[in-house]
């Protein structure tokens, strides 16, 4: 038990002590109570009896010629992104598309159950400058149309979904256009068994992945497809075969296709893919042993900073394990490069996996594009040597992980209990567009907004700007029940806006909350907000791009120095106007960055040590309190959550109080053990002495009281007084008995 508790101790000093990164704290938070007054969609029409609420199960949201999209059971709606102003935001047409009785019927008979056996909208895609192209399930029969981009009027004939649509609402699929082609990653049959990625239509011809084979596909998850350069990319999390032997070990992957594959000869990989190629993506923080998030959950579109083409991905821990949430990012160039180094394969279905020779990979070069310069002989990839399709069908997996940008995430959330499973990217914030700043959605309908900085590409500490909660329930709640989880996101910078869709709502988020800074000037700069500035009327307010206002504004290093604290100012909180207090609040000067040349108030968030104030009469929770300890911090904003002190409780003192218990309870244990056993030992001693066999048991009892006594243990078990019983077949099979 003593080397249990040293190493538990040593365990908990580590973590403690060592180098994983602390969770950092947001610079303003925004309760619920706040965010209830955002307008939101609930799926009513103008003039029409908005009491009743149906629930919507929306599945994703796009944004097109300023017309937000909605994608919902049975229904596609859409909203006026510019008129979308008022407390309850309205559709201004609804395309309805419902199950055929027959196919209803033939889910039910499959054994679904009825909520299921309706027409879920999986893929929604601008196919040309006028049409749409929509995919639903169908009552697990997908099947696809095109409608008109303005009317949303019906054209042409329904076509099969199978292959470019799941057939259940709850699988993950993803789909884009490209030079006219639909590429699609879903699943092809009912029972969810064959996992595809497929391309259709167009004037090339329709290639998926091998059948089958676990090489390629291994129970994927499907998250996003970006078309760049020559090809398409599939970012997905799938099973990772390599690591089979540790059981079903989940690894984020990114695979590519060339959009000019033709599939290859009729000997080998015929109607597939000649150009697949898979790796690992590697979001870890760094150390003797690495700490993966292996969970990919949200990947955004190629974006452009600082002159490299980049996306982000947001990754979690398994389900099943603790909470916790990394934000990579990875460049493009470093993803086609790692399709270029070495192949992995495993020799023999028992043995592990190794990097490949690359003095045995056959030329051409398996997984290139036909026609490219290395590739000049080849025009087509159906003439292609069957060594390198042969090559390319058995080893898929390259063996080198596509790195993240500085090999360490941009951001970390890992003391919360929820996820962060959404992104989106606004990488021309602030009135200059040169800011790029990140919205994280999660599970439990918080928003975290943090600000990344990179110079020269280089990664610096990203700013964590805001956590809100935007999630109203008086809203979005269906028959009481509450479903928090996120499901998309979309950025309109034209009106300043986050669209936040749930599974019954979409709400209407603006980008920031400069309001909430009222006329403090030290808060307002101390916010490092893109979106806020302090202007000549006095006030914080929203700077967008072509401002032709002053303002002042310091994203870089929130410098506060020489401005006057707050005491005196208002600032509105929902709705009422709360007189700032002088409250007592800690801030060491140490915690305070400095400037190159200046010293400088950074204005991070700073807690509370009064006593919390009661909010009985509805007010917001979350006060804005000015700091008067120290005169660097003073009129800094903090909103404190005055419902409760925060409850963490520091690992150091955690660590203490289980090695203190540890310790306690070996003592008692201890006690009771020796207490138990003297008091067997005085009535085996008692026993002995009443015994009248004294020679033929003498020499009995004294071999078992001599095991008694080490244990005392045996004589739980012992009946009538006697604890020489429980060894008498010992004795018999030891010969001790007067027959042996």
């Amino acid at each position: 038990m003593r080397s249990e508790a040293l190493l538990l101790y040593f365990t908990l000093l580590q973590l403690a002590g060592a180098g994983f990164p602390e969770d950092s704290e947001p610079i303003s938070i925004s309760h619920g109570n706040y965010t209830k007054q955002y307008p939101a969609f609930v799926g009513h029409k103008p003039g029409r009896n908005n009491t009743q609420r149906h629930k919507l199960d929306i599945q994703l949201i796009m944004i097109m010629n300023r017309t937000l999209y909605i994608a919902a059971r049975d229904h596609i709606y859409t909203v006026d992104t510019d008129t979308a102003n008022s407390d309850e935001i309205f559709f201004s047409k609804k395309m309805t598309w419902k199950s055929r009785q027959a196919d209803v019927d033939t889910c039910r008979m499959k054994g679904k159950h009825k909520d299921e056996c309706h027409n879920f909208i999986k893929v929604l895609l601008q196919q040309t400058e006028d049409t749409l192209f929509v995919c639903g399930t169908n009552a697990f029969n997908p099947s696809c149309r095109t409608y008109k981009l303005d009317t949303l009027e019906a054209l042409g004939e329904e076509i099969s979904g199978m292959a470019r649509c799941p057939y259940d609402a709850k699988h993950a699929n993803v789909a884009l256009f490209a030079d006219g082609r639909l590429y699609s990653a879903t699943v092809t049959d009912f029972l969810a068994i064959d996992s595809v990625i497929y391309r259709s239509l167009g004037d090339s011809p329709t290639l998926r992945t091998v059948k089958h084979d676990s090489k390629w596909l291994k129970e994927p998850y499907f998250i996003q497809a970006v078309d760049y350069g020559d090809f398409i990319y599939f970012f997905y999390r799938e099973i990772a075969m390599e690591y089979n032997t540790m059981g079903k070990v989940v690894f984020p992957r990114v695979a590519r296709v060339c959009k000019n594959d033709k599939g290859g000869s009729p000997r080998v990989l015929e109607k597939q893919w000649t150009s697949f190629l898979k790796s690992r993506m590697n979001c870890s923080i760094p150390g003797d042993s690495h700490f993966y998030f292996n969970i990919l959950q949200a990947v955004t579109e190629v974006i452009r900073i600082n002159g490299r083409d980049i996306v982000m991905a947001t990754f979690s821990t398994p389900y099943n394990s603790i909470p916790g949430s990394a934000v990579c990012a990875y460049d493009m160039a470093e993803v086609a490069n790692t399709f270029t180094g070495r192949f992995k394969e495993q020799k023999s279905s028992d043995s592990t996996w190794t990097p490949f020779p690359e003095d045995k990979v056959p030329k051409p070069r398996p997984g290139n594009c036909a026609g490219i310069p290395s590739m000049e002989k080849y025009k087509v990839s159906n003439e292609f040597p069957d060594d390198t399709l042969n090559f390319i069908k058995q080893h898929p997996l390259m063996d080198e992980a596509v790195p993240s940008i500085a090999n360490r995430p941009w951001f970390l959330k890992t003391m919360v209990r929820y996820r962060l499973t959404r992104i989106v990217v606004d990488n021309e914030a602030g009135p200059y567009n040169n800011h790029t700043v990140v919205f994280l959605g999660s599970e439990k309908g918080i928003i975290v907004k943090f600000l990344a900085n990179m110079n020269s590409g280089i990664l610096n500490d990203s700013l964590f700007l805001e956590e809100l909660n935007v999630y109203n329930p008086d809203k979005c709640s269906i028959d009481g029940v509450d479903d928090k989880r996120i499901i998309g996101m979309q950025i309109d910078s034209k009106i300043h806006a986050l669209w936040v869709a749930f599974s019954s709502c979409v709400v209407k988020v603006p980008l920031s909350r400069c309001e909430r800074h009222g006329r403090c000037k030290k808060s307002c700069i101390a916010s490092r907000d893109p979106y806020c500035g302090w202007v000549s009327e006095g006030a914080c307010k929203q700077v967008v791009g072509n401002i032709k206002s002053a303002f002042e504004q310091d994203v870089e290093q929130g410098n506060t120095d020489g401005l006057g604290d707050c005491q005196n100012t208002f600032v509105a909180l929902n709705g009422h106007h709360h007189r700032h207090h002088p409250h007592t609040l800690s801030l060491p000067t140490s915690a305070l960055p400095e400037a190159a040349e200046v010293p400088l108030g950074r204005g991070r968030m700073v807690e509370r040590k009064d006593p919390p104030m009661s909010s009985d009469k509805g007010e917001d929770p979350y006060v804005a309190v000015p700091s008067q300890t120290q005169p660097e911090a003073n009129g800094v904003i903090r909103e404190s959550y005055q419902k409760g002190r925060d409850q963490l409780v520091p690992v150091t003192l955690l660590a203490i109080a289980v090695i203190l218990a540890f310790a306690m309870g070996a003592i008692f244990s201890g006690i009771i053990v020796y207490c138990v056993c003297d008091h067997r030992r005085r009535d085996v001693d008692l026993t002995g002495r009443k015994e009248k066999d004294s020679h033929h048991l003498h020499s009995r009892r004294g071999s078992m009281n001599s095991v008694t006594k080490l244990t005392g243990l045996f004589e739980t078990q012992a009946k009538d007084g006697r604890p020489e019983a429980i060894l008498t077949p010992l004795m018999h099979n030891g010969r001790l008995t007067p027959n042996g």
